[in-house]
């Protein structure tokens, strides 16, 4: 049985009013249960800690356990990048709005946490994308996502276009506002928006949808998770072109630049509550009604 004797807590930014009431019951749960606690940078200016004993976001996954995340999906989205390369788990404790991520009311912290804590939890191993931003003197940038990475137009009203290859093969030519390139997890995220499938997050996949292509034939695609994709820009366009990952980190595509994603050699560790419904999650959150299953016979 696993034993967590040091839990990282990281915090939602610019939201105090709402985050530090769920953090003070947090830090005193966790003090109960004489939990050695690493907090980061908001953590400790809400708690009203003492100067300096913040922890870099980076040192907690060295350090800890297990990760508390207090905020909502994108804060986790970035907790997860940090932790993925150390194996640290993650919970996520929802002050969002959708939360198809973080999924422990900040009312049910200690019922949740108890058996969590006692190693009985459900373990969930998630995807995660690698994107390589190649400049034209072979300067590479590189950079990772949960959710999704999204070569979109920035500074033109105009369309882009684009070309996609897969494993080296050409797929497709398309003018669009550009294409989001996702995980199973991020199929809730930018790519449901752009009408892209719900998929399971246990699928070994990758989802390339085109944000508002100008050919309506040119539809969601989904290939094997194990391979590369790579995206062309028109040389014309180039300058009008960005790459965002998880919706957090931005790069401008440099001059005759090019966009090479792959999955992830980590992958982000979350646990749940024992009973997690993956299934009643998005029936809550996207509002899907119907009745109780029924039993036949």
């Amino acid at each position: 049985m696993p034993q967590f004797n040091t839990v990282g807590i990281i915090a939602k930014q610019g939201d105090p009013e709402q985050v530090s009431g769920t953090l003070r019951r947090l830090s005193a749960y966790l003090g109960s249960r004489r939990i050695d606690v690493l907090l980061d940078a908001e953590s400790a200016h809400l708690l009203g800690a003492e100067v300096g004993s913040a922890v870099p976001t980076m040192d907690i996954g060295t350090r800890c356990d297990l990760a508390i995340v207090v905020g909502g999906d994108g804060t986790l989205l970035h907790a997860a990048r940090m932790m993925a390369e150390h194996g640290i788990p993650l919970v996520g404790i929802n002050l969002g709005r959708l939360g198809f991520l973080v999924d422990v009311s900040p009312q049910d912290i200690e019922s949740v946490l108890d058996p969590i804590l006692a190693g009985h939890y459900q373990s969930d191993h998630r995807a995660m994308l690698a994107v390589r931003v190649t400049a034209e003197d072979a300067l590479e940038r590189s950079y990772s996502a949960l959710n999704d990475v999204v070569v979109h137009k920035w500074n033109t009203a105009r369309m882009i276009e684009l070309e996609t290859y897969v494993d080296g093969v050409f797929v497709s030519a398309q003018r669009s506002d550009g294409l989001i390139i996702a995980t199973p997890t991020g199929s809730t995220a930018y790519a449901l928006s752009g009408g892209g499938p719900l998929v399971d997050p246990a699928l070994d996949a990758i989802l390339l949808v085109p944000i508002c292509p100008h050919d309506l034939s040119n539809r969601p695609l989904v290939v094997p998770g194990d391979h590369r994709i790579e995206v062309r820009v028109r040389s014309l366009d180039q300058g009008h072109v960005q790459v965002t990952c998880d919706g957090q980190a931005d790069l401008q595509l440099p001059p005759r630049g090019s966009i090479e994603v792959a999955r992830h050699r980590y992958r982000a560790h979350l646990l749940h509550p024992k009973g997690h419904d993956h299934y009643q999650i998005l029936r809550a959150k996207l509002g899907w009604g119907g009745h109780r299953p029924s039993i036949c016979g």
